[in-house]
């Protein structure tokens, strides 16, 4: 089954520890709370390639399994796009001149 490509869309993220776990979440200043879970690779939470505190550029959904909690999916074979600081303020500052 081919991925509907209008129920995704850029989403900035972080690696972060939460409860001494490493858990992608989304950067705070977009339209999805920073608390929101992020189902995506192992490979970005993996800190022997990439550190604490990388952020990344994802091609994500926001969706539930049949009534879940909600979060963001991401699939696991799309490339690891990484974002430096000033590419994450680019990035967050035309979202904001985007939103209606």
């Amino acid at each position: 089954m081919a991925r509907d490509i209008y129920a995704y869309r850029h989403v900035a993220v972080e690696s972060r520890a939460v409860n001494g776990r490493v858990e992608i979440r989304p950067v705070p200043g977009q339209a999805f709370s920073p608390e929101l879970a992020v189902q995506c690779s192992r490979r970005l939470a993996d800190v022997q390639r990439y550190p604490l505190g990388s952020r990344f550029l994802l091609f994500a959904k926001l969706t539930d399994r049949l009534g879940g909690t909600p979060f963001l999916y991401a699939y696991h074979g799309d490339a690891d796009v990484v974002m430096t600081p000033a590419e994450v303020t680019k990035f967050l500052g035309e979202f904001r001149r985007g939103r209606i």
